[in-house]
């Protein structure tokens, strides 16, 4: 079979790099088209465009590079048509994968979504187009399934969270500073796009200076400019940068300042207490402000609907702020014991028994084998 999958992220490539896996698992023949990143390309995908160049985030940045963007669909469609699969896989990145999947669905191909769009969020609109462009709409938290059958009757599928996967999967990782190997350390977290490190980071690591006795360490993400990155550092003996190993950063830490996303789940279910860093295009955020009706951003919050982790947003997020809550977490205890008896309650709720990127490539075959008894029965 001939699948083409589509990522956007570096989150995305992770899921996707281990679907591809449970696909070839179940068809060792498949021959695999994706947009995504190395561990896609690494687990057996043929990789078509990385996602460094298709990362914007915002209203604002959007339209800056509408052009780019739009550039970008088009290809999709003609190497999507030269290369016929026979399912199309769009993973999150709702923005350009909705619009493919529209087209998709019109010529018709079979089409599965895995890691729902958050429209509970923002843009319900979206919905009545994505039912009638969308197979099997696969979701990764758990209020989903329900959202979409109380809200708009559509039945999909809850899978579990692929990140628990990922997590369970982990050995114990050697520790990302050998020379500081009996101490743990601060986790930075400051995110995979140049526009959001360049906005929280400073921020993050201004509070550096409040507590010299600690060990902060910045997560520098796979594919950023090592130049870029270091000049963003201050020269101070107390702040380290390690890349492309992010998990054995949180593996040796006591509490992590993070910036919202992913990470912020990745840090919960690695039982590191958290702050939660958020800082953006002010036009983006006034927009955002008037169409997102979620009460949190931080996913661990979104998911227990409550405020297990702090929040700093917009004008919250700075060095006074950061420093009163970090000792809060390193200094009291019944904090941090509140912060992960939640951990556990939340690591409960994401967990079905089963690899989600299992149960999704089975999805993906039962939709393909439907489509062949389909045609035989014409």
């Amino acid at each position: 079979m001939k699948y083409y999958i589509i990522a956007g992220e570096a989150s995305g490539d992770l899921h996707g790099s281990n679907l591809i896996k449970a696909i070839l698992k179940n068809d060792p023949a498949a021959s695999i088209q994706c947009w995504g990143g190395d561990l896609m390309q690494q687990a057996g995908g043929h990789l078509v465009k990385h996602y460094r160049s298709l990362a914007f985030m915002g209203f604002v940045e959007v339209l800056m590079n509408l052009r780019t963007i739009l550039s970008n669909i088009a290809f999709c469609k003609k190497d999507i048509t030269a290369f016929e699969p026979d399912v199309l896989i769009c993973i999150d990145y709702p923005g350009f994968n909705l619009r493919i999947a529209k087209w998709a669905k019109k010529k018709g191909m079979k089409v599965v979504y895995f890691i729902a769009p958050q429209v509970w969020a923002w843009k319900e609109n979206r919905v009545p187009s994505m039912r009638l462009s969308i197979d099997r709409l696969l979701c990764i938290l758990p209020f989903e399934k329900q959202y979409f059958k109380n809200r708009w009757d559509w039945e999909v599928d809850y899978i579990g969270h692929p990140l628990m996967e990922v997590i369970d999967a982990l050995e114990p990782l050697a520790h990302p500073l050998p020379l500081l190997k009996d101490q743990a350390l601060i986790a930075l977290l400051p995110g995979s796009r140049q526009q959001e490190i360049q906005k929280k980071l400073p921020i993050m690591l201004s509070v550096a200076k409040q507590f010299p006795q600690e060990h902060f360490v910045v997560a520098q993400a796979p594919g950023i400019d090592s130049t870029w990155f270091n000049a963003l550092l201050p020269n101070l003996p107390n702040v380290h940068v390690v890349a492309a190993n992010t998990y054995a950063i949180l593996q040796h830490s006591k509490a992590a300042l993070v910036t919202s996303g992913t990470a912020t789940l990745e840090t919960a279910l690695l039982n590191v207490p958290e702050i939660v860093c958020y800082k953006g295009n002010p036009i983006t955020l006034a927009l955002a402000k008037r169409f997102v009706k979620i009460k949190f951003i931080a996913l661990v919050n979104l998911i227990m609907d409550k405020e297990v982790v702090k929040e700093l947003i917009q004008e919250d997020l700075t060095t006074t702020n950061l420093s009163i809550e970090l000792k809060k977490l390193l200094e009291e205890p019944a904090r941090q014991a509140a912060i992960k008896a939640d951990y556990a309650a939340l690591k409960q709720a994401l967990t079905t028994g089963q690899k989600a990127t299992e149960v999704a490539a089975n999805i993906i075959q039962e939709t393909l084998d439907r489509r062949f008894i389909s045609k035989a029965a014409r």
